[in-house]
């Protein structure tokens, strides 16, 4: 009977309880990455992107005719010799040369490039912070969206940086390319440039993120113990040590992107089908494997740099807004 009794009990425990008609449950919504909303972070990234090629474009400039295949005027060897040549034929305006075109596509990829990193690194790290497999896929879903928007802008920024007097500006190369080889031209490099930012975009978040767990757990009394409290001194060099090592790393990758984007442009090759295999096989023909290392140096010294005022300036916008957010709440 007992046994009865509570077999009872329990089944009636069980039963749901009636609810009056205009009831409905509350839906939670989860909270943004770090408490900011979804826009905050596309103009956290795209003010940090801006800042960092802007800053670093005479580097990216010098890199670029390092790297492409019999460019204007001279084959420059090192970075001293590319530099030299650069202000004696052309002039210091040069090395400024398609600015704008990578103002114009800048701002835009790093605003979606920040925002699917923040946002698939809430859900695939499921709160764990030192889950770096989770933080290198997030990268990764991250470039493969922002190469996208980037990519058609970053080809015409390449030819203007190399082809002194071919284009007269942005709109101009756009309507010849347009016209002369059409709108897959723009697209030309892009299975390079993710292939490439796949593996830099996977080892810069990954090691940003461990270098900067590192440098919080090593100096904690620079950071107050908290996140929103930070130094910039933290973002700056892990971001330093995070770009440098990518850069480093995928550089080969990063000179065919630039001989697809360049080919055909003031006496660089044109390549028959445009596949990858075929600029590699060229690269070694006429360079052997030292013409995959070209450009290394400019470009860690461009990435390394730039990674540094990129992810400090991402991560004060992103301390600004958390502040604004704070004050409206308390408001």
């Amino acid at each position: 009977m007992a046994i009865e009794a509570a077999a009872t009990t329990s089944s009636n425990d069980l039963r749901p309880i009636p609810q009056p008609p205009d009831f409905h449950p509350a839906i939670v919504v989860p909270s943004q990455p770090n408490g900011l909303r979804f826009w905050q972070l596309m103009v956290a990234g795209s003010i940090a992107g801006s800042v960092e090629h802007m800053a670093m474009f005479p580097v990216d400039t010098i890199k670029t005719h390092m790297q492409a295949i019999r460019p204007c005027p001279i084959k420059p060897v090192g970075i001293s010799q590319a530099f030299r040549s650069i202000i004696k034929t052309e002039g210091p305006s040069a090395l400024y040369r398609g600015i704008w075109a990578m103002g114009l596509g800048a701002g835009p990829a790093h605003a979606v490039y920040f925002s699917f990193y923040e946002v698939s690194k809430k859900y695939l790290s499921g709160g764990d912070p030192n889950n770096s497999a989770a933080h290198a896929v997030s990268g990764v879903c991250a470039t493969v969206a922002s190469d996208a928007v980037f990519t058609p802008m970053d080809m015409v920024k390449q030819r203007l940086q190399i082809g002194n007097g071919t284009y007269k500006g942005v709109w101009d190369c756009v309507g010849r390319v347009m016209r002369e080889e059409g709108f897959g031209a723009f697209y030309a490099s892009y299975r390079t440039t993710v292939l490439m930012n796949a593996p830099f975009t996977a080892v810069h978040f990954a090691t940003y993120e461990a270098v900067k767990r590192g440098l919080r757990e090593f100096s904690p009394e620079r950071v107050g113990g908290g996140e929103e409290e930070e130094g910039w001194l933290i973002y700056a060099t892990a971001g330093a040590a995070a770009g440098g090592l990518a850069a480093v790393v995928t550089t080969p990758l990063d000179v065919v992107k630039t001989q697809l984007q360049c080919q055909g442009v003031c006496g660089c090759d044109r390549f028959k089908s445009g596949s990858i295999s075929d600029v590699f096989r060229t690269i070694l023909k006429k360079d052997g494997y030292r013409g995959l290392a070209r450009g290394w140096l400019p470009r860690m010294l461009f990435h390394a740099p730039a990674a540094a005022i990129c992810w400090s300036t991402y991560e004060t916008v992103k301390s600004f807004f958390q502040d604004v957010n704070g004050d409206s709440n308390t408001a």
